[in-house]
């Protein structure tokens, strides 16, 4: 019963020599209040709703127009017992499980690892539905960096760091900025509540981590009124954002590869120049430095400043992943996507499609990609045989 008050002790949420007290010469609608967080959550909710909408009757045309369009794949014959152990034993069979499978089932090994190759392919996402939340991510961080830029460009902070924190805590929150936060908070919880449903990355752990971070981040920020440094940082980080989930629907398209490369590299130097120049050099600087000149270290200074390292140590980790593609794209051996959506094995399982002739047949040229070895090779034999007949003739001929 006591935790509860403890945890609003004004010591770990305000610099010393404040009070709750002196936060009361704000008025209700200018002080930044616990309980408005309790309203990011219909928000997000409403997101989920709209999200929904969004890529159910808006993405496919949408889509359609950038030529997207889904893989042709071999389906799995029905087998109920090889079903059975792939949905309540395993995807991925080992050896023994293959040789157990093949007296149950009376298959060969080759028609056991055929088949639960073409069951993980049904499971795995199409390109329509990983371009509708590419898309759905595009609209929304457009629309937050274009909304959080209209309200912060007459903001004095916007110009002047040292303004985050004049005065503070005693700083009068306007209604926009209000509205800001609780969108971007209701956003990212709705992430949250469907990450267990939407297409798992490769990231996907360092995902969790971002969303429960940024969550955490919004709402303390909110709670102590850092709401001027926060602002900062969503057009921060909203800026790359809309490259990167651009360059991601130009990818899932046909006919747009340079459109896309173009994308790419943009982002790459928008990411790097604001995850790694401005966020350490002027956002961290003034959470860390700038902020000392006004007031003594406390609690939720520790407490910001850790989430923001969190932050900035994701930072890195995708910056070592986005510098390693752009090292292989200009040494041309970029000869996959490493920005998709698919899980790591997904390289072992085209190998083997290729091997036992499951071939994803996306477009007429790809088609052409993947027969014509074997149609040259025939044309080749076939001119072989033609030439050592001729030689043939002409020597009995000349006989």
């Amino acid at each position: 019963m006591d935790l509860l008050p403890d945890l609003w002790r004004q010591d770990y949420w305000l610099p010393p020599g404040v009070t709750w007290k002196d936060m009361n010469q704000l008025s209700d609608s200018e002080r930044p209040l616990p309980r408005d967080l309790l309203v990011a959550l219909p928000l997000a909710l409403g997101f989920v709703l709209l999200r929904y909408v969004f890529e159910r009757f808006f993405a496919p045309p949408l889509g359609g127009c950038l030529g997207v369009r889904n893989r042709l794949q071999m389906t799995a014959e029905p087998s109920p017992k090889l079903e059975s152990f792939y949905t309540q034993q395993s995807r991925r069979p080992t050896q023994g499980d293959i040789v157990h499978l093949m007296f149950l089932c009376s298959k060969s090994q080759r028609q056991i690892e055929t088949w639960f190759r073409r069951r993980r392919q049904q499971d795995r996402p199409c390109q329509t539905r990983k371009f509708g939340e590419a898309a759905w991510r595009f609209f929304f961080y457009l629309t937050a960096f274009i909304a959080g830029l209209v309200c912060l460009i007459d903001a004095p902070w916007f110009w002047d760091l040292r303004e985050c924190w004049r005065q503070y805590p005693v700083q009068p929150m306007q209604r926009v900025h209000y509205w800001y936060y609780m969108l971007e908070l209701g956003f990212y919880g709705s992430l949250l509540l469907r990450i267990s449903v939407d297409i798992k990355r490769k990231d996907f752990k360092e995902q969790v981590v971002h969303h429960l971070a940024t969550i955490f981040l919004l709402s303390f920020s909110y709670c102590a009124n850092y709401i001027r440094i926060g602002t900062l940082v969503m057009l921060l980080h909203d800026s790359s954002d809309i490259l990167l989930e651009s360059a991601k629907m130009f990818n899932y398209g046909s006919g747009w590869r340079k459109v896309c490369d173009t994308l790419f590299v943009v982002f790459t130097l928008v990411f790097l120049l604001t995850r790694l120049v401005i966020f350490p050099s002027k956002i961290i600087h003034t959470t860390l430095v700038l902020s000392m000149e006004i007031f003594q270290p406390f609690a939720g200074y520790y407490c910001f400043n850790i989430l923001l390292m969190v932050l900035q140590g994701l930072h890195v980790f995708w910056a070592g992943l986005i510098l390693r593609m752009v090292y292989k794209f200009f040494k041309g051996k970029l000869e996959k996507d490493e920005r998709s959506d698919e899980d790591s094995d997904v390289e072992q399982d085209r190998e083997e499609e290729v091997q036992d002739g499951d071939y994803y047949q996306e477009t007429s040229k790809d088609i052409r990609k993947y027969k014509l070895p074997p149609l040259s090779t025939t044309c080749v034999l076939n001119n072989l045989t033609n030439h050592r007949a001729s030689i043939s003739d002409k020597m009995r001929k000349a006989q």
